[in-house]
């Protein structure tokens, strides 16, 4: 199963906020803090990051191989928001565009409107998978400790601009554990 992201998010945290939080009142350093507000985002954010969430609102896609048994299907990547296209194989090898009043989005989980059921999508064995949905996922007002989080890990990256220190021995710049202990609530384990 593989996500792509079909539209990415803006940035979570605007560049005056970071400033703001780095204490930094010129306008010089600008761009380097913006690329540091991606690099802490996009190393947690989405499909690409370890939080196994999508942070800034954006459109997602994914491709399977049939609906399922289940008679529902779990989005990766929350909080979704809307689904925008459910697509898939009929017998006949057409590509068909589910209904939208076919299915509903209850939290993470699409499924098929009481008292409906999925239609069957044509197995396609290695000629590639028969059901596409795309859905926009992301928090609308970004989570207090989330956001802090990624300001931390700016204000790391801006204080220790290389991996290790040197001096008497040289040392590791590891991860705030405030940083984890502020994102381990979030964390989706796949």
């Amino acid at each position: 199963m593989r996500v792509l992201v079909v539209e990415p998010p803006q940035p979570v945290v605007s560049l005056d906020r970071a400033k703001e939080h780095l204490r930094v009142r010129h306008d010089d350093e600008g761009a380097l803090i913006a690329a540091y507000v991606a690099a802490a985002s996009g190393s947690i954010d989405g499909p690409d990051g370890w939080l196994g969430r999508a942070l800034g609102v954006q459109t997602l896609e994914i491709w399977l191989p049939t609906f399922g048994t289940c008679g529902w299907i779990s989005l990766p990547y929350p909080p979704a928001i809307e689904v925008q296209a459910v697509e898939y194989f009929d017998e006949a090898g057409d590509l068909v565009t589910l209904d939208a009043e076919a299915y509903t989005l209850r939290c993470d989980m699409l499924r098929p409107a009481w008292p409906q059921s999925f239609p069957a999508a044509a197995w396609r064995g290695a000629t590639g998978d028969a059901l596409r949905i795309e859905w926009t996922a992301g928090y609308e007002v970004m989570p207090a400790p989330i956001e802090a989080a990624i300001l931390l890990m700016v204000g790391d990256l801006y204080a220790h601009r290389e991996t290790a220190v040197s001096g008497m021995a040289a040392a590791a710049i590891p991860m705030s554990t405030t940083v984890e202990n502020l994102l381990a609530p979030f964390r989706v384990y796949a």
